[in-house]
């Protein structure tokens, strides 16, 4: 049996799969693994532990030395992905309707959302359209992973009225501290770096199936239609913010374009941010599973729609004109 070769053929699967596995248990069968033990601790109540490793383990693969034009590059993707995806957010928190929603959608969910990327879909596309320093500005949109970004966001709006509240100083740290304890290894010692690299992708699944435990399958069925439309709203705004704004600077615009996508690993920002701020709590369900949603959406719509861009480059001279 092939379990990972089929779950690699699916969007997002590695994340998804599990997170929707472990949500049916729960609502069908929700004591079928509360029976305390290794066997609760790991399927249950693992998900804060595992998404903080895995921040730690993301934070050493970021290379505070690396400069020129990727640095340029990294930087532009990492702030205009930030700045659209706050402001979209904003305007959720602006227009949300008497439950706190906007569209249906979450204003976590689409903050969470669209200041994510999936890094390896960019680094596929980058690969494929773009050139090698279009592939290296990728550690510097590593700095989007996780809860960071949203927090930055979310404290924000919470100084203009918008969102509930800044964060205390205590609780941000307590979440960041795995991220800059891993920048800190990864940039005294490469050898560090590259041992703990090796154990991200197996954290996936885990922590996936553990935040699927507190998860009913109710709130799939709410947040699936407005998951999507969360998925669709990133790849046009996002994707399509990149192509504009690299095609004006007069850098490669499907490199740009190539991170308007939703992490996996975002889908655990909703937790995060309630540990560090409980009064997220009453959307963080709700959000979790739009930006689960918006995931699969993003992975399957993002190379098609950087097809059709493609395309449509190719009738003025192609992308080659960019990697010269």
């Amino acid at each position: 049996m092939r379990i990972k070769a089929t779950l690699d053929r699916i969007p997002g699967g590695m994340m998804v799969v599990p997170l929707l596995l472990a949500a049916t248990i729960n609502t069908l069968f929700p004591d079928l693994l509360r029976i305390g033990g290794f066997t609760e601790a790991l399927f249950v109540n693992s998900s804060s532990a595992l998404i903080a490793l895995f921040l730690l383990i993301a934070g050493t693969q970021i290379n505070l030395r690396t400069a020129g034009t990727s640095v340029k590059k990294g930087v532009t993707l990492l702030t205009y992905k930030w700045v659209l995806g706050a402001l979209v957010g904003l305007l959720g928190f602006w227009l949300a309707d008497s439950n706190g929603l906007f569209l249906g959608m979450a204003p976590l969910a689409i903050i969470a959302a669209m200041t994510n990327s999936n890094g390896g879909l960019y680094i596929a596309l980058a690969g494929q359209y773009g050139k090698e320093e279009d592939k290296a500005a990728y550690p510097f949109l590593a700095l989007s992973d996780g809860p960071f970004l949203t927090m930055v966001a979310l404290s924000i709006f919470g100084t203009m009225g918008f969102a509930n509240g800044m964060f205390s100083p205590t609780s941000f740290i307590a979440v960041l501290l795995p991220l800059i304890v891993g920048v800190v290894l990864g940039n005294l010692d490469s050898e560090m770096k590259d041992f703990l690299s090796k154990g991200s992708d197996k954290l996936v699944p885990f922590f996936a199936f553990s935040l699927g435990m507190g998860i009913n399958f109710t709130a799939i069925i709410q947040g699936g239609l407005s998951g999507v439309l969360l998925g669709v709203i990133t790849v046009v705004l996002t994707g399509g913010g990149g192509y504009l704004i690299f095609k004006w600077i007069g850098w490669n615009p499907i490199v740009g374009a190539s991170e308007g996508s939703t992490a996996g690993n975002a889908v655990g920002t909703p937790v995060a941010i309630v540990a560090a701020n409980a009064s997220f709590g009453v959307h963080a369900e709700l959000a979790t599973v739009q930006i689960a949603a918006s995931v699969v959406t993003t992975a399957i719509l993002l190379p098609i729609f950087i097809g059709f861009l493609s395309k449509h480059l190719d009738k003025k001279g192609g992308v080659a004109k960019y990697n010269e």
